[in-house]
C-alpha cells in the first residue's frame, strides 16, 4: 500500500515537472539515476509556470495534500512570494463521499435509537465537503423543546489511515529536501511536516473541536463582534459533531455583502478587534480563520457580526509571550527598534548572548523601508514575518505558538483588506494594544493580581505561623549542621597544614643527608637521614 502510494505521488510530481525545483548541480547522483529510470513519465504541463504546476499537483493528490498546501500557503516566511500566492488559491472544495455512508457512520456513533428519536429531516446530500470531514443538514427535536436546525459533521471514512500513510511519505521527502536541497536548512521541511502532522491529527478528533468551540463561544458570549455556533455536546463523538446551523454570508463574498449594504469599514475593524481580543484578552485564538471558515451575520447591515466555524485548530499564549508580544507591537508602532531587540532577548526568543546593537541594526534595516509607505498600505502580518525572519538569523528558536499567531494575523489582515481596502490596521490596533499594556503594568494590574491570588493567600494564611516556625526550625538546624561542617573542615585544614610541614621537613633532611654523603660526612648524613624518616612517619600519622 505504502509503496503503491509512493509511486503515485512520485508519478504525479513528475507529470507536473516538479523535478525542476531541484537544483541540478546539487542533486545527488542516485536521485538523477532514479529520475532517468522513470523515463516514461514525462512533464505534461510544460506550458504552465512551476508555481501553478505545484498547486495542481497538490490538488490532484487528494484531501491530505490539499490541506498541507493550505497550511504551507501561510508560511510566507519560508516560501517565495509567487509560490505562497498560488497555494493560497487552494480551497476546501473536495469531492464528497456517499451521503448514505455518512449517515451510517453518524448512526453508528450516536446510536440508532437515539438518532431516530431526536434527528429528523436528515439530508443525505452534504451541505459542504472538506479535506477531513463533510457536513449534513438535519433537524434536532428534543423533548419539550422546539425543533432546532443543526448540521452534523462527520469524519471521512478511513481518512486517518490515508493521512498517516501520506505523512510518512511527506516525512521521507522532507528528509531528502533537508539533506540535499541547497535551501533545505532555510525551508526547514522536517519541521514543517511535523507541524502539519500534529495539526491534522488533532483535527481528526471532533471532541477536541467541540471543546474548542464551546470555549471560544463562552469567551464571546457577551460580545456582538463574534458568534460561534452552539455545540450540542451530548450528541458529539470522536468522529461526529452536532452544532447549530448558521445562515451567514461567506466573508469572501464581497459583492453579496455590498448588495446587503453592510457597513464594510465596521466589519473590517471588528475583524481586527476579534483577533486582538482572542490573543490578548483570552490567550485563546481560532488559528484557522481562512475564508471558508468565516461568515458574516448581515441581519442588521449597520451592525454586522463575524461568525467562526471549524475550531479544530486553536492557539494559546502564556502570560510572558503575550506581554512581550504586545510590547513588541507597541515598540514597532513607535519605531523603537532597540526595545524590540531587547524584548526578544529578555523573552528568551533569541539567545541571551545576542549582541543587542547588531540585532537592533538588522531589525531597522528590514523595517525602515516598510515604514516609508503610508500606514494604511503596510501589511501588519508581513512586518511580523520580516521580524521573525530577522530573528532567525540570530538563532531564534522556532516558537510554534508564534507561527500559529502569524498565520492567523495574515488571514485576518487579508480578510479585513478584502472587505475594506482602506483599512488602517495600525491605527485600529494601536489604541487596543496600548490600553492592554497599561492594564498589565499599571496600578490596576497590581490590584487585579492581588485580587486573583487572594483566595490562595486566604487558604494559606492559617498555616502561616506553622510555616514560619518550620522555616526557622529548619534554618536553625541547617545553621548547626553548617557550623559542624565548618569545624570539621577547619580541623582537616589544620591537619593538612601540619602534614605539609612534616613532609617538607622530611624532604629537606633527606636531601641534606644526600649532600652530606657526597661531601663524605657520613655521621651527620646518618643523623639527617633518620630525622627525615621520623618526619615522614609523623606526616603519615597526621593523615
Amino acid at each position: 500500500m505504502r509503496s503503491r502510494r509512493l509511486y503515485q505521488i512520485v508519478k504525479t510530481f513528475l507529470n507536473y515537472g516538479l523535478d525542476e525545483l531541484l537544483p541540478k548541480e546539487k542533486t545527488p547522483f542516485a536521485a538523477k539515476l532514479a529520475r532517468h529510470s522513470l523515463f516514461w513519465i514525462r512533464n505534461k504541463h510544460k506550458d504552465k509556470p512551476v508555481e501553478l504546476r505545484f498547486r495542481l499537483a497538490i490538488e490532484s493528490l487528494g484531501p491530505v495534500f490539499i490541506k498541507f498546501g493550505q497550511m504551507l500557503s501561510t508560511r510566507r516566511d519560508l516560501l517565495p512570494k509567487e509560490m505562497a500566492n498560488e497555494l493560497a488559491h487552494l480551497q476546501d472544495r473536495v469531492e464528497p463521499f456517499d451521503g448514505e455512508k455518512a449517515k451510517a457512520l453518524i448512526i453508528a456513533a450516536i446510536g440508532e435509537e437515539k438518532f431516530a428519536q431526536y434527528f429528523d429531516d436528515f439530508d443525505v446530500e452534504p451541505l459542504a465537503s472538506a479535506s477531513i470531514a463533510q457536513v449534513h443538514a438535519a433537524t434536532l427535536v428534543e423533548e419539550a423543546e422546539q425543533a432546532k436546525q443543526v448540521v452534523v459533521k462527520v469524519i471521512r471514512p478511513n481518512i486517518e489511515k490515508t493521512i498517516k500513510a501520506d505523512i510518512k511519505v511527506m516525512q521521507a521527502f522532507a528528509r531528502l529536501v533537508d539533506r540535499f536541497y541547497s535551501e533545505g536548512k532555510r525551508l526547514r521541511p522536517i519541521e514543517v511536516v511535523d507541524e502539519y502532522r500534529k495539526t491534522i491529527i488533532d483535527e481528526l478528533d471532533l471532541l477536541r473541536e467541540a471543546a474548542n468551540a464551546i470555549q471560544l463561544g463562552r469567551n464571546f458570549a457577551d460580545d456582538k463582534v463574534l458568534h460561534v455556533p452552539e455545540v450540542y455536546s451530548e450528541y458529539c463523538h470522536k468522529n461526529v459533531m452536532v452544532m447549530e446551523r448558521i445562515y451567514g454570508i461567506g466573508v469572501g463574498e464581497v459583492d453579496s455583502l455590498e448588495q446587503k449594504n453592510v457597513n464594510m469599514k465596521l466589519l473590517a475593524e471588528r475583524g481586527v478587534e476579534v483577533f486582538f481580543t482572542q490573543v490578548f484578552r483570552d490567550s485563546f485564538f481560532h488559528a484557522d480563520m481562512h475564508p471558508g471558515n468565516v461568515f458574516v451575520d448581515a441581519t442588521n447591515p449597520d451592525d454586522p457580526t463575524w461568525i467562526a466555524i471549524d475550531c479544530g485548530i486553536v492557539g494559546t499564549l502564556n502570560k510572558e509571550d503575550k506581554r512581550y508580544l504586545a510590547e513588541n507591537f507597541v515598540a514597532f508602532f513607535n519605531r523603537d527598534y532597540h526595545k524590540v531587540a531587547q524584548l526578544h532577548v529578555d523573552s528568551g526568543w533569541v539567545p541571551h548572548n545576542t549582541n543587542v546593537d547588531e540585532f537592533e541594526f538588522a531589525i531597522r534595516t528590514v523595517c525602515e523601508p516598510i515604514f516609508a509607505k503610508p500606514l494604511a498600505e503596510i501589511s501588519f502580518g508581513q512586518v511580523l514575518v520580516n521580524l521573525f525572519n530577522t530573528a532567525r538569523r540570530f538563532n531564534m528558536e522556532v516558537q510554534p505558538q508564534l507561527v500559529l499567531l502569524q498565520k492567523t494575523l495574515l488571514y485576518i489582515e487579508g480578510l479585513g483588506r478584502q472587505l475594506y481596502p482602506q483599512l488602517d490596521l495600525w491605527q485600529t490596533a494601536k489604541p487596543f494594544l496600548e490600553d492592554w499594556v497599561k492594564q498589565q503594568m499599571g496600578p490596576k494590574a497590581l490590584f487585579n493580581s492581588i485580587k486573583e491570588n487572594l483566595p490562595f493567600w486566604g487558604e494559606k494564611l492559617p498555616e502561616l505561623p506553622d510555616l514560619i516556625y518550620d522555616y526557622l526550625k529548619t534554618g536553625k538546624e541547617s545553621a548547626i549542621e553548617q557550623q559542624k561542617l565548618l569545624v570539621a573542615m577547619q580541623q582537616q585544614q589544620i591537619a593538612q597544614q601540619v602534614k605539609l610541614k612534616y613532609s617538607i621537613a622530611a624532604s629537606a633532611l633527606f636531601v641534606g643527608s644526600t649532600i652530606l654523603i657526597v661531601d663524605q660526612q657520613v655521621g651527620l648524613s646518618l643523623v639527617a637521614f633518620f630525622a627525615s624518616i621520623g618526619c615522614a612517619i609523623l606526616a603519615l600519622k597526621k593523615n
